[in-house]
């Protein structure tokens, strides 16, 4: 599967577009991330908790994306995009999206 966040593909053609896919996780953090976050907040720096989660979910939301996109028959997927909103506190949900598409090389 291709995935790319542009609108075009270099040297592949569009052949047909099949609309757009999603993928959708909602995480939370634990009390023990809050309060192993709680501890590297005072210290400074990265807060290596809260990056792996935020990592983990994004790469959740991506893996259901590409999920979709192959059962619709897509061999890759244009203008990719993520957006996250918190639904309540300490819950958020991540979605990648993008436009799932039938591609062939060209030339």
């Amino acid at each position: 599967m291709l995935v790319t966040t542009t609108n075009e593909l270099e040297g592949y053609r569009v052949v047909k577009h099949l609309g757009v896919v999603r993928g959708l996780t909602v995480r939370s953090r634990s009390v023990v991330g809050n309060i192993g976050a709680a501890i590297q907040i005072l210290f400074g720096g990265t807060i290596s908790v809260y990056t792996k989660l935020a990592e983990q979910t994004r790469q959740e939301a991506f893996d259901l994306m590409v999920q979709h996109a192959e059962e619709a028959g897509a061999n890759a997927v244009l203008a990719m995009r993520y957006d996250a909103n918190e639904i309540a506190s300490a819950v958020t949900e991540v979605l990648a999206y993008g436009s799932a598409v039938v591609v062939e090389k060209t030339g």
